[in-house]
């Protein structure tokens, strides 16, 4: 069960910094939106009485990249450049091949076209597949020139098209830090004029920021891939790393690898790292890893159940929905996946993916569910559930 909660009155001094963090971030979100660079139309428009062509990347199967793909076109549906759709449906969590072939066949439009043969999964296979598919890519970019615009799904993604090996737009959605893995130059200059790549510079500091002001922990522990630029980055430890010098506690980690390994290991080595880890932490911080899917969750959450730790979700709602005690909501990826769908009208009409506004931060909404809070004994202060927008009073199973 969910229940939407609204803000309340007589907020206790002790969480004044808590809630005036959601108040001038809820400001600056709403101001980035409503400041859309009026140069660039968004009103949809053939490419000369003819279809814009749209193709796919990815690094893998992520659970992720299926909400936002379906996000972005129920999106783009919004503004206009498809037709309403009723319902897309999401066959299976984790996979967008079934998706993408579904959308290329229903989605009806006069302006863009969904190319079915232009959908390309590197199955996180880093040292096969992956070079592939890039260098497939690339070829067709570059001298087939049959595709107007690519997006690309997550880091992989964004690394393998980020380049000047081709000069066709790309929107790169989805990637936990593109700055730290060198996607892009900076938040306000992607580096390469057919670049475009949202990032939210302080999105994860202030996860980790408000988890801290919620709990004052002393030990967080993390599992990651630590030994890869891309374990590092999904993970954000250079902003948990920030965030503990500043506050003063101890980050303990365990390396839990995701590339080139089946996703039954990658679970595994959440599971070990979970059960080595819970005994030595005061809190834990969930990161995104591809080991840590919804179906899994009531495997991966019992050590800190057992040992009442505190846990917050870094992906967002949906594991508090499983289990994790707090996150950031997202509200179904809709206000992300609309910055990304007037990023793409903008670029179909003319302007530089250079030039694009690339900052986005998510309206903040806070989620916490009470049943989890109860099983590891934590009483969440009245003031914190005045202020959440999502309380989950159940915990549930995905079978």
């Amino acid at each position: 069960m969910v229940l939407f909660v609204n803000w309340g009155d007589n907020i206790d001094m002790k969480y004044l910094v808590f809630i005036f963090f959601f108040l001038t971030t809820s400001l600056s979100c709403f101001s980035i939106d409503a400041s859309d660079n009026s140069l660039y139309s968004i009103k949809p428009k053939t490419n000369n009485g003819k279809r814009w062509r749209i193709g796919y990347l990815e690094g893998g199967a992520f659970s992720n990249y299926p909400i936002n793909l379906k996000a972005l076109v129920e999106a783009l549906a919004d503004l206009g450049w498809v037709e309403i759709i009723n319902e897309i449906p999401l066959n299976d969590e984790n996979d967008t091949r079934d998706l993408w072939a579904w959308i290329s066949r229903n989605v009806k439009s006069k302006y863009i076209k969904f190319l079915p043969d232009a959908y390309w999964s590197s199955n996180w296979d880093m040292k096969k597949l992956r070079k592939k598919n890039k260098r497939i890519i690339i070829k067709r970019l570059k001298f087939k020139k049959d595709i107007d615009l690519m997006l690309a799904m997550g880091t992989w993604a964004g690394q393998d098209l980020a380049n000047n090996r081709h000069s066709t737009p790309v929107v790169v959605m989805s990637s936990s830090n593109p700055i730290d893995s060198k996607i892009i130059k900076s938040a306000q200059d992607s580096g390469y004029n057919h670049v475009n790549a949202r990032v939210d510079p302080t999105r994860y500091e202030r996860q980790v920021r408000i988890f801290h002001d919620i709990i004052g922990f002393t030990k967080l522990g993390i599992v990651y891939e630590t030994d890869t630029v891309e374990g590092r980055t999904y993970a954000a430890i250079s902003d948990v790393q920030k965030v503990a010098k500043e506050r003063g506690f101890e980050i303990i980690q365990c390396n839990a690898p995701f590339s080139s390994v089946s996703k039954k290991d990658a679970t595994q080595a959440v599971f070990d790292c979970h059960k080595k880890i819970a005994p030595k932490v005061d809190a834990f911080y969930l990161t995104v890893h591809r080991g840590v899917t919804l179906d899994k969750m009531s495997q991966l959450l019992p050590p800190f159940f057992e040992h009442k730790i505190p846990t917050f979700s870094q992906k967002g709602a949906l594991e508090v929905k499983y289990g994790v005690l707090f996150s950031i909501a997202r509200a179904g990826f809709k206000y992300i996946s609309r910055f990304h769908a007037k990023t793409i009208a903008q670029i179909l009409n003319g302007a530089r993916p250079r030039d694009l506004e690339q900052v986005f931060e998510d309206p903040p909404r806070i989620a916490i569910n009470t049943k989890t809070a109860q099983i590891i004994g934590y009483d969440p202060p009245v003031e914190i559930l005045k202020t959440a927008d999502e309380i989950y009073t159940e915990i549930a199973v995905k079978k």
